[in-house]
This record gives C-alpha cells, sequence and structure tokens, in this order.
C-alpha cells in the first residue's frame, strides 16, 4: 500500500507543478477558445490541461518501474506500456483538438486506433463471466471488437461530463478510487497478482485528477480540455479492461463450488465494471441521454448543446458550486455502493442505505435554492454565505442593499473589462482580473 500511495503523490506532485506552466503556455499558444452557447464560464479560460496530466501519468509509471514491489508489474505483464502507448496516441490527438478543433468523427476515429493500439499490445479482453454460464472465451475479434467498445464509451462519457469546473477531474477521482479498493482487495485478499496493472491504473489516475483539481475548482483557471478528459477516460478504461476481462473468476475462490458459483458470486462488480455502469454511471447515463436527445429532435449524435444533466442542474437554480457536489454525490454514491455490495452482497444494511442515501440525494436535488444555517458557535468554520447576519451587522446590511437599489440602472450595469491575455479568467502576472456584474 505504501508504494501505491508514494506513486499516488508523485504524480499528483507532478501533475499539479505543471500546470502552472502549462496555463501559460496555453495563453502564449492560444488555445483559448471564444465563448459558446452553450459554456457556463464567463471569460475565455485556457486548455491543454491534459498535457501536465500526461506527465503526470508518465512520471507515475516511471516512479512504479523503480520500486521494489511495484516492478513486478512492469517484468509480468505488458499492460502498462500498452496504456501508455494508448495514452500517448489519445493525449496528441486532444491536444490537437484543444488547438485547431478537429472533427469529431477525425477523433472517434483516433480514438479507435488508440484503443486498437492497446489491443495489439495485449490489454484485451480474453474471457467474459457470465452469471449462470461461467467464463465465455472470446475469439481475437469478439475480445477486440469489445475492448474497443468499452475505450471509446468510457472516453466519450468522460468528455461528455466535462462542462462545470472541476466535474470530470472530480467525478473521475471518486470513480477511481472505488476501483483501487476493489482491485487493491483482490490482488491482495485473493492473491491474484493479475489484478495489480489495474491497482497501479487507478492509483496513478487518482494522482493525475487530484493534483489538477486545485487549478480547475471554481472559478477555474484552466481546462483540462480534450486532450484531459479522453486520456483520463482511456486510463479509467485500461483498469475496467485488465481486471474484468483478463482475471479469471474461479481463481477467486470465493466459496466451495463450480466456476459458475464464483461467477455468480462477483456478478455485483464485474458485470458493472464490464460495461461499465458503476465507475462511470453518471457520465453513461450523461452519454446515452444526449444521443437519445440529439437523434430525436434530428440532429448528430455529436452535436453539442446545453441538455447535459450539470446544465440542467444550474437551469432549475442550483449554483455552480452545488451542482458540481450534487454530481460527486450520485457518483460516489453508485460507485462504493457497489464496492460495498461486492464485498458483502447478502447484506441487507448495504442494500437499505443505499436506498437512504438515495432518498438525500432526491431531496437535494429539490432545494435548489435552499441556504442552510450553521449554529453561532460554527460560524467561524463555514464561509461566509452560511453565517448569520445578527444586529448591527444585519441592519448596516440592509442599508447598503436599500443604497444599491437607488443606484439608476444605467451605472449598475457596466459593461465587463475585455478579457484578453492580462485578464484569463484570474489575475495574472501582468494584469488584473476582469470584472463582471453579479446578475443573482
Amino acid at each position: 500500500m505504501r508504494e501505491y500511495l508514494l506513486t499516488l503523490c508523485i504524480t499528483a506532485a507532478v501533475t499539479y507543478l505543471l500546470t502552472g506552466p502549462v496555463r501559460k503556455f496555453a495563453i502564449v499558444a492560444g488555445a483559448m477558445p471564444e465563448i459558446r452557447a452553450r459554456d457556463v464560464h464567463r471569460e475565455p479560460t485556457p486548455r491543454l490541461g491534459g498535457i501536465a496530466m500526461f506527465f503526470g501519468l508518465c512520471a507515475g509509471l516511471l516512479v512504479a518501474d523503480h520500486l521494489t514491489n511495484l516492478n513486478e508489474v512492469f517484468a509480468k505483464s505488458n499492460e502498462p506500456r500498452a496504456l501508455l502507448s494508448g495514452a500517448a496516441l489519445i493525449w496528441l490527438i486532444g491536444v490537437l483538438d484543444d488547438k485547431f478543433e478537429i472533427d469529431a468523427l477525425i477523433k472517434l476515429g483516433g480514438q479507435m486506433i488508440a484503443a486498437g493500439v492497446m489491443v495489439v499490445q495485449g490489454l484485451t479482453i480474453l474471457w467474459l463471466p457470465i452469471p449462470g454460464v461461467g467464463n465465455v472465451a472470446l475469439t481475437q475479434w469478439q475480445g477486440t471488437l469489445l475492448t474497443v467498445a468499452l475505450v471509446v464509451i468510457t472516453i466519450n462519457a468522460v468528455n461528455f461530463v466535462d462542462g462545470l469546473d472541476g466535474l470530470a477531474a472530480g467525478m473521475v477521482c471518486i470513480a477511481a478510487a472505488a476501483f483501487f479498493l476493489y482491485a487493491y482487495r483482490v490482488w491482495v485478499s485473493y492473491g491474484i497478482e493479475a489484478a495489480a496493472p489495474a491497482t497501479l491504473f487507478a492509483a496513478i489516475l487518482m494522482g493525475m485528477c487530484l493534483g489538477f483539481l486545485p487549478h480547475n475548482m471554481h472559478p477555474a483557471r484552466i481546462f483540462m480540455g480534450d486532450s484531459g478528459s479522453m486520456l483520463i477516460g482511456l486510463v479509467l478504461a485500461a483498469g475496467a479492461i485488465s481486471i474484468t476481462g483478463q482475471l479469471d473468476p474461479d481463481a477467486l475462490n470465493l466459496y466451495a463450488g463450480s466456476e459458475k458459483a464464483a461467477v455468480h458470486q462477483t456478478v455485483p462488480v464485474y458485470i458493472p465494471l464490464l460495461l461499465p455502469l458503476t465507475i462511470i454511471a453518471v457520465p453513461t447515463a450523461d452519454l446515452v441521454l444526449a444521443i437519445v436527445r440529439r437523434t430525436w429532435r434530428g440532429q448528430s449524435p455529436f452535436a453539442a448543446d446545453r441538455g447535459h444533466l450539470h446544465h440542467r442542474l444550474l437551469e432549475i437554480g442550483h449554483s455552480h458550486s452545488r451542482a458540481v457536489l450534487i454530481m460527486y454525490f450520485w457518483s460516489a454514491l453508485i460507485a462504493f455502493g457497489a464496492l460495498a455490495y461486492s464485498v458483502n452482497s447478502a447484506s441487507m444494511w448495504i442494500v437499505l442505505g443505499v436506498v437512504f442515501l438515495s432518498a438525500v440525494g432526491l431531496v437535494l436535488l429539490l432545494l435548489p435554492r435552499f441556504t442552510p444555517r450553521v449554529p453561532l458557535w460554527a460560524q467561524r468554520f463555514v464561509p461566509p454565505r452560511y453565517r448569520r447576519r445578527r444586529g448591527a451587522a444585519a441592519a448596516a446590511a440592509v442599508a447598503v442593499e436599500a443604497h444599491a437599489s437607488q443606484v439608476p440602472q444605467e451605472a449598475a450595469e457596466r459593461a465587463p473589462v475585455p478579457a484578453g491575455v492580462s485578464g484569463v479568467n484570474g489575475a495574472t502576472a501582468i494584469g488584473p482580473r476582469s470584472r463582471f456584474l453579479d446578475r443573482r
């Protein structure tokens, strides 16, 4: 565990330290597209954050290769090299798209080629555990097609959900944490070395997301762009392929019985990870709904719009930060709920806990304008918007609001400062932050 934590920390540190220079490079290179109709941010923001994430991935793999226990993963398996090859290809395609806005079909072809590169190097699905049947061996073409489909679905699901500050990185980090706990349990508890590459991939993916999140939280100073979203989607898919398609369920020996019984016992995690429906359930649902919505309107499935789940949360009244936290909540509930169910599928308390938390999540969705007030003794520990105003402070606030209401409309609606190089979503070394009117 210590070596995995060291790899995670090195990956996060490299990603975090490189994001700042990458932001300056993106500004100089002009990787700042104009604000589109579907965007929710109000200033041109640099992209290419995937550059820092890719070098964090390379640093994590390099460190793991020189550690005593993790070095065996590279010696006994070619999967880390396959991951690095596919990640490099999908990263280059993403960088070109962040800069030049390449066509969606070209990106789709690049995603399929990146998945094919990993298949050629051995990272592929060999068999499927099907309940009631057992292990079903796949032919070479069947394994290749299924692997490519899983990679493409995962990449586009993560790419579709990347619409709010910190949303994609946080959701993938939550999914990677649940995936890491499951893979580590399979490797350590059952002594199955085939789960070691997936455990390493999950640890590195967590480091990439944690290192990038401080720069990407609202208000974001840099976006990961397609170079980052497609990269983390591919790493997430590689871990699912590694542990789902190449791990023999009968080797787990969950209890004395046949291979069919072992497959039936592990289906709560194996099948969802294969599709995948637990680790990226929310992005996958968003992807399916977007395709149905666009084709129903007679549009292309790749046509961008403002109908994603995070856009709908903003439309019903949730703030930017609260919409992101709600998406985090549902991702964690589904991912860790499936993890808990895989540990003890016979426990009714797990099912009841998931049902109760689902009800809590539905209540949060229905209270977009509710602002909780904390007790007086805890006000110093919470943000100012949650504190109570008493006595003179409240009277002063009322007076200020009354005075502000008397300001002429022409003076209140001042034009924002143009966001040039010196005011790109936050203060820089050569200019101040752009100021916008608070329209709430």
